[in-house]
């Protein structure tokens, strides 16, 4: 059900006529989603509902391939770095417009990478640390490093490096950037982005609608500017059942997150396509490794042999066949997927109950200890998971209880620290470790995903891996990275898994990349 995205050199010859073939235009694709975008900038965004919209409302200068493997050109249709590494040429490609038919320039490129390099800004300006100067002559983007980085190239076909119009922020109510771009969202319309739509309907928690971008550079199979179709609406839908139920009804295109449990009665539905696209995603649950919880009481889960523990007592091969029925792996390195690059392959905490036991004693645990596993409400994954593992932990003498939010909620939770331990997962936004790394482990970047772990040594070789050429020595910092991480335990390590994706027979070409990013551009829709 997978269909490759061109390059932009492919779209040009596609536009000079060199192909050209029927292909179905028009119509709206119904998208229910398991939770709802609350600010799509390209800057701010940190959780995958907006992270994985980002890419239809705005275009990056690079790309990454649909195998989630290459870099390709998107803005920029060629691309060049220096072999000091030290400077990156990238030629730009000629009329390109926003939503509203105004002129995408190189004030608006220096305007994007300037917001996106901001630490005061969002959560991911790090990533472009080491850019020193942009500048922008004739359609050619030169950015000059402060030092070589490994990660550069793929870092420009991230969604925070976005381009986004500076005329629409200039001209936008508020007296910093974050309020005006909330000014900007909240309005909704043509104008600010650069990508295949705009949004067009906004209600938070419930819905949201994007328009085709007519003035979009890429062109399709018939030789027209994409996209097909004329708009995806989005319907927020948290209750798993619900959704494949609005989905059998037809009252919905198309359904993410589709229980493991409903799968092999999708595929027997002839009206249905049911997908389970390649994925980079893990499922892991952050430990808060804080000396006390939120409330000052002292913190069981601040001794690493306790999380060392609930690792031991995690089945992994049973959550697996509970949960994804047999649609996964164990997690086999401690940060990232088994497809990321510089992944270290271990043995990552198998089974092992009687090692559990004696660190459990070891620690001096008191029988009886509650911990609080806080799921996503309406996720029945989660509900497994939270039965699966009150009974596995029990021969601890963990007394594992329950706390059920919306993913807002949950979101809020990691980043004050207010919990024991809760679920969540990971998708790469480039198939390069140095993000994921940053994000799970790196203090700077997000204080270890939330759990308050940090090690000096694994601060120290992040930083040297940023500036490493030798691609042999970046992977063994990466090696000693992971192994330092494994034994820290700062998350219970579950299991990598597909996008399981249902789709109405009448859809065709809609593609979830192994990053996450959802290519509505090219879908069709048939009814």
């Amino acid at each position: 059900m997978t269909r490759t995205v061109m390059t932009a050199a492919l779209a040009i010859a596609t536009a000079l006529g060199t192909s050209a073939i029927a292909q179905e235009r028009g119509g709206t694709l119904n998208f229910a989603r398991y939770d709802g975008s609350r600010l799509i900038d390209p800057i701010y965004a940190d959780r995958n509902p907006d992270i994985w919209m980002v890419g239809s409302l705005f275009d990056t200068l690079l790309r990454t391939s649909e195998d989630g493997n290459t870099i390709v050109g998107g803005l920029a249709e060629s691309f060049d770095i220096s072999d000091d590494g030290l400077t990156v040429t990238l030629t730009m490609q000629s009329n390109l417009q926003f939503s509203d038919g105004s002129t995408l320039d190189g004030e608006d490129i220096l305007f994007s990478l300037k917001r996106a390099r901001n630490p005061d800004l969002g959560p991911w300006a790090g990533m472009l640390g080491n850019i020193e100067t942009v500048t922008e002559d004739s359609g050619t983007v030169t950015i000059n490093l402060s030092q070589p980085d490994p990660t550069i190239l793929a870092m420009l076909t991230t969604f925070n490096t976005a381009i986004v119009n500076k005329a629409v922020f200039d001209a936008a109510a508020g007296e910093t950037d974050a309020d005006r771009s909330a000014t900007i969202f909240a309005a909704g319309g043509t104008g600010v982005g650069s990508g295949p739509f705009y949004m067009c309907g906004f209600e938070q928690g419930a819905s949201m609608d994007f328009c085709a971008n007519e003035h979009y550079w890429e062109i399709g199979d018939d030789g027209q500017t994409l996209p097909y179709v004329e708009g995806v609406h989005f319907e927020v839908i948290p209750d798993d059942a619900t959704r494949v139920l609005k989905l059998q009804a037809g009252e919905v295109d198309a359904v993410e997150f589709v229980p493991f449990s409903r799968v092999a009665e999708l595929e027997a539905d002839v009206a249905i396509n049911m997908n389970l696209f390649p994925s980079t995603r893990i499922i892991y649950s952050p430990i808060n490794a804080r000396e006390t919880r939120a409330d000052g009481s002292a913190n069981p889960l601040n001794d690493v042999r306790v999380r060392q523990a609930i690792n031991y007592a995690t089945n992994k091969e049973a959550l697996i066949g509970l949960v994804l029925q047999g649609a996964g792996q164990p997690m086999t390195a401690p940060l990232m997927s088994s497809a990321t690059r510089l992944a270290t392959e271990m043995d990552l905490y198998p089974y092992d109950l009687d090692r559990a036991k004696a660190l459990i004693a070891e620690a001096g645990l008191e029988e009886g200890t509650t911990i609080t596993l806080t799921t996503l409400a309406g996720s029945s994954d989660d509900a497994t998971i939270f039965a699966a593992l009150q009974q596995m932990w029990a021969p601890l003498g963990i007394n594992l209880v329950v706390e059920q939010v919306d993913g807002a909620t949950r979101g809020a939770k990691n980043r004050s620290g207010e919990f024991d331990i809760h679920t969540y997962g990971w998708v790469d936004d480039v198939n390069d470790p140095s993000q994921v790394t940053g994000w799970l482990g790196y203090t700077p970047v997000r204080h270890a995903v939330g759990t308050g772990w940090e090690s000096d040594q694994f601060n120290a070789l992040f930083e040297a891996s940023g500036s490493e050429m030798d691609q042999a020595v970046r992977a063994a910092q990466y090696a000693e990275m992971q192994q330092i991480y494994a034994d820290a335990a700062p998350l219970l390590f579950m299991y990598e898994t597909p996008f399981a994706v249902a789709i109405s027979a009448a859809i065709d070409g809609y593609v979830q990349t192994p990053l996450g990013a959802n290519i509505f551009s090219r879908a069709t829709v048939s009814r």
